[in-house]
């Protein structure tokens, strides 16, 4: 019992195959527009989306917020690490202070959140622009709800 040999397999090329090529981004619903109007060049980036569209939407005043808050965090950072006693002085208006240390690590503490805004001023994810304001919102919010100092000597018109 003899067996028939099958035909030799054809390779159809498919990437000179304009219909066939057609076809193949019509199933694969790559090249259509989308409900934006957009136009999905792989499968891929209809999967994870297009940040182009997103960038183009932010606040007017963001890069704004962000280059002063970069200038005035790096100001009081670096006043506090070259200048604490005068930094002390002009914030809680007292005569001196036992130890520079605690203004110093301050003044680290503030290096490190410019270093955070200077980063944030170039970049253009939407992530990290967002951790960014809440790093400064929680930054303003612990400053607003620390109580101020109050002299707790005794005044002479209480005796």
């Amino acid at each position: 019992m003899a067996t028939k040999q099958p035909p030799p397999l054809m390779k159809k090329h498919s990437q000179t195959d304009l219909v066939s090529r057609l076809k193949t981004r019509k199933i694969l619903g790559v090249g259509g527009e989308d409900d934006d109007g957009e136009v999905h060049r792989s499968k891929i980036s209809q999967v994870l989306g297009n940040e182009i569209k997103f960038a183009v939407r932010e606040p007017l005043g963001l890069r704004v917020w962000q280059f002063v808050s970069a200038i005035i965090f790096s100001g009081v950072a670096i006043m506090a690490l070259t200048f604490p006693d005068q930094l002390y002085d002009t914030v809680f208006e007292e005569e001196s202070i036992n130890s520079k240390t605690p203004i110093r690590l301050y003044g680290g503490a503030l290096l490190s959140l410019s270093l955070i805004m200077w980063n944030a001023l170039y970049t253009s994810e939407k992530v990290i622009i967002r951790w960014t304001l809440l790093t400064e919102a929680c930054y303003f919010g612990v400053q607003f709800l620390d109580p101020p100092r109050q002299d707790l000597s005794v005044s002479p018109e209480l005796h």
